[in-house]
């Protein structure tokens, strides 16, 4: 009987395409974001494509989900496959925090740290883009993995400097305009949390390669 019950469960899921379409809404959401906070493209525009990338990335998550679970072969631990999906979901669902935290206030001027941060996202997700494909042979990718993430890592180091001189520069520039250094304050963290979900996501494909490759 269950020989039966397994012969008819789906044996192999589409997570791979799943992880490199989700890559591509955080490579796409980035962008978005970097020409939101350069001015280089309508603000409306810009926050309304971060959210289509986001609601685009919730579908590929609820359909990971949803075959981790049904699927009776999966290529990692279910744990994993959660795991990593979940890490970087939560990088694009902080980019649209920050979309969402600019069109609440209103905000229409950044400052060049914020600007740079934006870069760093940008870098981070491509970084991710590329690293996500390797995934589909861990053994013969684990040393270019192995950079990657190591890469990745240290941006996210780079990220951190760049909010703690942004925040600084703020608190200078701001002492006479409370308001606008808490609204500022409130970008530059969503900005440091999108970094951080990057390393996040860092983590997870180094502890892949440390059980698979």
């Amino acid at each position: 009987m269950l020989g039966w019950f397994q012969s008819l469960m789906p044996k192999q899921g589409k997570f791979f395409d799943q992880f490199e379409a989700h890559a591509a809404t955080l490579v796409a959401g980035a962008g978005a974001l970097q020409r939101l906070l350069s001015g280089d493209g309508p603000i409306e525009a810009e926050i309304a494509e971060i959210v289509a990338r986001e609601h685009e990335a919730d579908d590929i998550t609820r359909d990971v989900l949803q075959d981790v679970r049904r699927v009776f072969v999966t290529p990692f631990d279910r744990s994993a496959i959660t795991d990593l999906i979940g890490v970087m979901d939560d990088a694009i669902d902080q980019m649209n925090q920050t979309a969402n935290t600019i069109a609440l206030y209103g905000v229409t001027r950044f400052e060049p740290e914020m600007v740079a941060m934006a870069g760093i996202a940008v870098e981070a997700a491509r970084i991710t883009q590329e690293a996500i494909p390797l995934l589909r042979s861990l053994s013969r990718n684990s040393e270019r993995l192995n950079q990657l993430t190591a890469r990745m890592i240290k941006i996210e180091g780079h990220g951190d400097a760049t909010h703690d001189q942004g925040l600084k520069a703020l608190f200078q520039a701001r002492q006479d305009q409370p308001m606008q250094f808490v609204i500022g304050r409130e970008i530059y963290s969503h900005l440091e949390r999108i970094i951080d979900r990057f390393e996040d996501v860092a983590n997870e494909i180094q502890g892949l390669v440390i059980d698979h490759a």
